[in-house]
């Protein structure tokens, strides 16, 4: 089941800067900002609105743990989306699918840190790999050390999406029912990316342009029911069964679908949408910095530091 949640999260990518893509097309005034608030506004709100006729009984009953869980959950999602969907815009699908995994070398080094132990030499290691992979995929300009501002917003989310990971993982947490904890964090993810829009549009009437292109719709729903509903439940419903370990293990292949999938769809959604989006190209770049970092997630989920 959370294989199948990396598929829908692979899917995502290309999914999301096509509903830029259009959005530029019909806006061409709006700021980044604005495109990023209307490309997730929609799809946490329609994703809760789905979720609730089969939860509204639970949502009467919430206990004040699944309260905390949600809101934590969608604060740190929320963050992470935002920085990750804008960052989009200025780099390809593939590199950013890669570089949002630089969770799972965070993690242990956080834990390492909070239990104030050094961390241990393969840790060490699988950072180093990740740091080379980073550079690699950013093309990073050793003279000056400069990482694009696509690059920089992505490990920016990175960050928050650690946060949603270790939240998920408190044992107080243990109990809580799934759908409404999931229908919650939707809501708080929706209203925040509404807030932001609203503070970001050039001009009222901005706010409903998007919804009067069809291909815009359609891209919609699809990142709604596959990517986030279908994605969020799968990874809240079936991650607490397993170990961190073997989760961390899984959402490693989150990038190879991402970018598998950037190298046919991007050009048969430009084809829907009246946008220019050509596939992406499997580089030399792409390869080697996508094996590092993957290597690294690899190499320290199948010698995890001991507990």
């Amino acid at each position: 089941m959370l294989v199948l949640a990396t598929l829908f999260w692979g899917l995502s990518f290309p999914l999301i800067k096509a509903i830029g893509g259009i959005h530029l097309h019909l806006l061409p005034e709006s700021g980044t900002w604005f495109v990023t608030a209307c490309t997730l506004a929609p799809r946490y709100l329609l994703g809760a609105l789905v979720l609730l006729p089969f939860c509204l009984p639970a949502l009467r009953t919430l206990t004040r743990l699944e309260l905390k869980q949600a809101l934590g959950l969608g604060l740190f999602a929320i963050g992470g989306m935002i920085f990750q969907t804008d960052g989009l815009q200025f780099t390809s699908a593939s590199t950013s699918a890669f570089l949002t995994q630089l969770y799972a070398i965070m993690i242990p080094v956080w834990l390492a840190l909070r239990a104030r132990r050094r961390p241990s030499p393969i840790v060490w290691l699988c950072c180093l790999l990740v740091l080379a992979g980073v550079a690699v995929l950013a093309q990073l300009d050793w003279r000056d050390l400069h990482l694009g501002r696509g690059e920089l917003e992505t490990l920016i989310s990175s960050v928050f999406f650690m946060g949603q990971i270790l939240w998920l993982d408190r044992r107080e947490f243990s109990t809580n029912r799934v759908l409404p904890i999931t229908t919650l964090m939707l809501a708080v993810e929706g209203l925040a990316a509404l807030a932001m829009a609203l503070l970001t549009a050039p001009h009222a009437s901005a706010l409903l342009v998007p919804w009067t292109s069809d291909p815009w719709l359609f891209f919609t729903a699809l990142l709604t029911v596959l990517c986030t509903v279908g994605g969020f439940i799968l990874m809240n419903t079936y991650q607490p069964e397993i170990s961190a370990t073997e989760a961390g293990l899984i959402y490693c292949v989150e990038p190879i679908f991402a970018s598998l999938l950037a190298l046919f769809l991007p050009a048969w959604f430009a084809t829907l949408g009246g946008f220019n989006y050509p596939n992406e190209v499997a580089t030399s770049h792409l390869l080697l910095g996508g094996a590092l970092i993957t290597a690294a997630n690899l190499l320290l989920q199948l010698r995890p530091p001991p507990k």
